[in-house]
């Protein structure tokens, strides 16, 4: 198991949400590239729509991107999300938990957030991860391998 890296950002509200205040609970951890696009749209709004389900299971979820805590705030607002976005302006975070890295697109590359997404044990400890993440779909299958896990722990 690997200790997840610690972090400490500010949220869509300019509020510091720390890693460390957040055991003794599961925690979701997503990476995705920009608000207010495609498939970030669709990863966050379907996070949203089952996190009823995720609080069941003493999970909250947190999405981090490049954007900025005032664009975060106008994409809840935008799309009315019930999930946590933090900002790493830095990219700091994202590349401590390895979410950033060389992509292509239309035969160009380029350097950027590649989506992924982590399971964090109550202990803090990296259970899960996904890389190379396609959004459709993504918050069902983290939610159906949080279940399992849930199962296995206790």
């Amino acid at each position: 198991m690997i200790q997840a890296p610690n972090f400490c950002l500010p949220n869509q509200d300019n509020i510091e949400i720390c890693l460390r205040d957040l055991k003794g609970k599961w925690i979701i951890l997503y990476f995705y590239p920009k608000d207010n696009t495609p498939g970030c749209t669709t990863e966050a709004k379907e996070f949203s729509e089952l996190l009823d389900e995720f609080e069941k299971l003493n999970a909250i979820i947190i999405g981090i991107s490049p954007d900025s805590p005032k664009k975060h705030c106008n994409f809840i607002e935008k799309h009315d999300l019930k999930i946590t976005l933090l900002s790493d302006e830095e990219k700091k975070v994202i590349k401590a938990y390895g979410a950033w890295g060389k992509k292509k697109r239309y035969g160009k590359e380029y350097e950027g957030v590649i989506r992924s997404t982590f399971i964090i044990n109550p202990e803090g400890n990296i259970i899960k991860e996904y890389k190379n993440v396609k959004a459709k779909g993504h918050a069902k299958k983290v939610l159906e391998d949080l279940k399992k896990l849930n199962e296995t722990q206790n």
